[in-house]
């Protein structure tokens, strides 16, 4: 067997060098006319305009090269490693539980006391996001640590950090206690509960043990509009309590004035507190009651409004001020007493009714923001933004935040549109279709950080069918995935743009697991593009895909078509079909098609096959391939016939990489070209095609 990827290629791998960094910049800037800053080093043009030293990415890429995938989200991001500082470049890196590996683009900027890091604003802007990282407190809780925030020379604003939802540790479901050893000493001490147990020794280990979900981050309006080309620098404050303070990035948006509905039941007239010192639920209730009366909305104003239970919510519309300026403020509260549920705690939430009562229909929320306080993970909690079954129903322009999930639904429901919000730092799922969800969307959504899969439709006992998932934009999932589908029917996975997944999981999924319902019908994974995927899968202790095929509790073989997809700077494979060892010989995965797709570097190869079955492959055009094309195990039988699963080849598949033509004669139909753990070569930064 080769060696596992380890030291410099594990820091390297998925994320190029510290000249490619350079060199992504230098693409950046090419592609929009603009100068780079690359720590603190000006690499500008003549004659370029003070605008020229702004270098906007998507997903830490010339947004050229993602052009039409993923959502409009309406502010431009820029990486803190392309901008001027004077701290220190962590990263490039993928090796798990590290703040490179969990930072937008592998990378991030360090600052210590006094040091800073400068933007300039491309274009625009009266407000700002950050995401930061600072240190856990040392029997965890978190700290808060000051960030000034001065513009053109001149103090703005000091934002208030927080490291109270970070830091999480050891396993699965994990714990918020950095002292936390092993959970569950009787168990194989696994990643995650994808793997089965089996009674193992209980090693030795030191903590902090198996520290993740390092960041955090923080809106603030500026107060007044900033244009192009001037300069907002980040500053640590010689007192500052964080030792070091970790910047990944900065987005700047030019936000709309307040929304304003005078004809709307005003949840003021009804006793809600937008100081926030007074618990609203009741009055919020109160509005929603009059309103059904009435025939009215409910409008929000802005205000942050305390809430901290459900607010149940049937037949109505429930619109704020805009996500900046209304904002539902939730604090955690256990319970003496379990819920009905089984929930420990209650927060913040939005909630139709349950489905076995037939669910909610015709609710429409828009325009908050909901900010929970859930600083853990437990499976069995019901503190999720959204929740409940929704028929008939529309969520837009939402800005979730610090909730377990940000939208969980438990069908059976239907036609429910989830469009246009931004779902960030969740310690579960960032949207999940749970149970006979049919004739949905999920669209124009920003999801970050979730600690679980960011999109997911779990088809469990009743399926999915017909739903579509379509120009999402997802970025560092910490946990999972970034689209997973589990069974399901006649589902659209389309135009979107998953970057930069951390453990266990790839950028998209297509998984016979979790007690799902089988696939059946089409699934059609269309025109997406994904970015630094194909991660290290630490239980098996191999390279994964950027799309991972999953077979572990039942054959998949729907009709898959996988068309137009563009798979960017792999750190292993891009495409990975297999089923777990103990099941090898049980479960298959076929009628898989692959057409008009483009692989821009892999750290191993193009196809790893390790399942019987078979896949068509039509237009594949590959190039800066690092090992041999194809990594064809089959099911581990090496029989004298060759593989257990076939690759056809349809024509048109072109390009490959050290090895030579990614799709060559000699490995077809089934010849067997396994090596478990080939070497990594790091590819290069993509460019345009």
């Amino acid at each position: 067997m080769s060696p596992s990827i380890t030291g410099a290629a594990a820091r390297r791998a998925g994320r190029p060098s510290r000249r490619a960094a350079v060199s992504v910049a230098a693409v950046t800037a090419t592609a929009l006319g603009l100068s780079v800053f690359v720590s603190g080093t000006a690499l500008a043009h003549s004659g370029a305009d003070a605008a020229s030293a702004a270098v906007v990415t998507r997903a830490a890429l010339a947004p050229a090269l993602v052009a039409g995938r993923g959502a409009d989200t309406g502010f431009a991001e820029q990486e803190a490693e392309n901008a001027a500082t004077n701290g220190t470049v962590i990263g490039p890196g993928t090796a798990a539980y590290t703040l490179p590996a969990e930072a937008s683009g592998r990378a991030a900027v360090s600052l210590t006391r006094g040091q800073y890091v400068e933007f300039t604003l491309p274009a625009a802007a009266n407000a700002i996001n950050v995401r930061y990282s600072i240190p856990d407190a040392p029997n965890g809780g978190g700290i808060t640590a000051p960030l000034d925030v001065s513009v053109n020379g001149a103090h703005r604003a000091t934002m208030t950090l927080t490291s109270q939802y970070a830091w999480l540790y050891s396993q699965y479901p994990f714990s918020n206690d950095p002292k936390a050893g092993i959970l569950f000493p009787d168990q194989w001490i696994t990643e995650c509960s994808c793997v089965p147990d089996q009674t193992t020794p209980t090693p030795t280990v030191s903590t902090p043990y198996r520290p993740n979900h390092f960041y955090d981050e923080q809106r603030l309006l500026l107060g007044r509009t900033y244009q192009a080309g001037e300069k907002i620098r980040l500053t640590v404050p010689a007192g500052s309590a964080a030792s070091t303070t970790v910047i990944d990035l900065m987005d700047s948006q030019l936000v709309a004035p307040p929304k304003v509905d005078l004809l709307a039941a005003n949840v003021l007239l009804f006793g809600a507190d937008p100081t926030g010192r007074r618990d609203s639920a009741d009055a919020i209730d109160k509005a929603i009651a009059f309103a059904k009366k009435t025939h009215l909305k409910v409008y929000i104003p802005p205000g942050t409004y305390q809430v901290n239970r459900h607010i149940i919510v049937d037949n109505v519309t429930i619109e704020g001020a805009g996500s900046w300026y209304t904002k539902i403020q939730g604090h955690q509260v256990a319970l003496s007493t379990p819920a009905a549920d089984g929930s420990p705690h209650t927060d913040v939430g939005f909630y139709g009714k349950d489905a076995s009562a037939g669910g909610s229909s015709n609710v429409h929320l828009s325009g908050f923001a909901i900010d929970g306080a859930v600083d853990d993970r437990v499976d069995t909690d019901q503190v999720n933004g959204i929740g409940g079954a929704f028929n008939n129903s529309t969520i837009d322009g939402l800005y979730i935040d610090h909730t377990k999930a940000g939208m969980w639904f438990d069908g059976s429901m239907n036609n429910v549109k989830i469009t246009d919000n931004t779902i960030v730092n969740q310690t579960a799922d960032g949207i999940n279709f749970h149970t006979g969800v049919t004739n949905s969307l999920i669209s124009n959504n920003f999801i970050r950080n979730t600690g679980d899969d960011a999109i997911a439709l779990w088809s469990d006992k009743v399926e999915d069918a017909n739903d579509t998932i379509d120009h999402n934009t997802v970025q560092t999932p910490v946990l999972a995935n970034g689209i997973a589908l589990y069974g399901g029917t006649d589902n659209t996975v389309s135009d979107n743009l998953i970057a930069d997944p951390i453990r266990e999981g790839s950028a998209i999924q297509v998984g016979s697991r979790f007690g799902a319902e089988p696939f059946t019908g089409n699934l059609w994974i269309t025109d997406n593009t994904t970015v630094r995927a194909g991660t290290y899968e630490l239980n098996w202790n191999i390279g994964l895909g950027a799309i991972w095929f999953y077979a572990l509790e039942k054959n998949i073989n729907a009709n898959i078509q996988v068309t137009g997809d563009n798979f960017l700077d792999n750190t292993y494979n891009a495409i990975m079909l297999v089923a777990d060892f103990p099941v090898k010989d049980l479960y298959s995965i076929t009628n898989v098609h692959f057409k008009d797709i483009k692989v821009d570097g892999t750290g191993t190869s193009v196809v790893s096959a390790r399942v019987a079955g078979g896949a068509t492959f039509q237009n594949v055009v590959a190039r800066n391939v690092g090992a041999v094309g194809v990594n064809n195990c089959g099911s581990f039988n090496f029989t004298p016939a060759g593989s257990e699963f076939g690759l056809t080849d349809l024509g048109g598949n072109t390009g490959g990489g050290t090895t030579g033509p990614w799709l060559a004669p000699w490995e077809l139909p089934n010849t067997i070209t396994c090596d478990d753990r080939p070497p990594v070569v790091v590819p290069p930064v993509p460019s345009a095609w």
